[in-house]
């Protein structure tokens, strides 16, 4: 998938200009983007703050970080107690 030439916090600044009243056909010809990516920025970034997005950010760091112990500490703990079987 191609990466987005702005950041999210571009995103949420030209999103703002949108909800200060600026026509949305002066945002496009501006920042050089489509209808299409203009809605579907709206849709997924509409009414969030560069904060919540951090947020959001730091939040799924933490989840996978979490996933990834929680999935050693699984294995582990399955050989572990395939071992322990085996000596019974």
């Amino acid at each position: 998938m191609k990466k987005s030439k702005f950041t999210e916090s571009q995103i949420v600044a030209i999103l703002a200009e949108g909800e200060a009243g600026v026509p949305v056909a002066q945002i496009l010809r501006t920042h050089a983007i489509s209808h299409a990516t203009y809605y579907n920025w709206k849709s997924k970034y509409g009414g969030t703050s560069v904060a919540e997005l951090k947020r959001l950010k730091e939040l799924e760091a933490e989840n996978a970080k979490l996933k990834k112990m929680y999935a050693e500490l699984a294995l582990e703990n399955a050989a572990i107690k395939d071992v322990l079987g085996r000596k019974l």
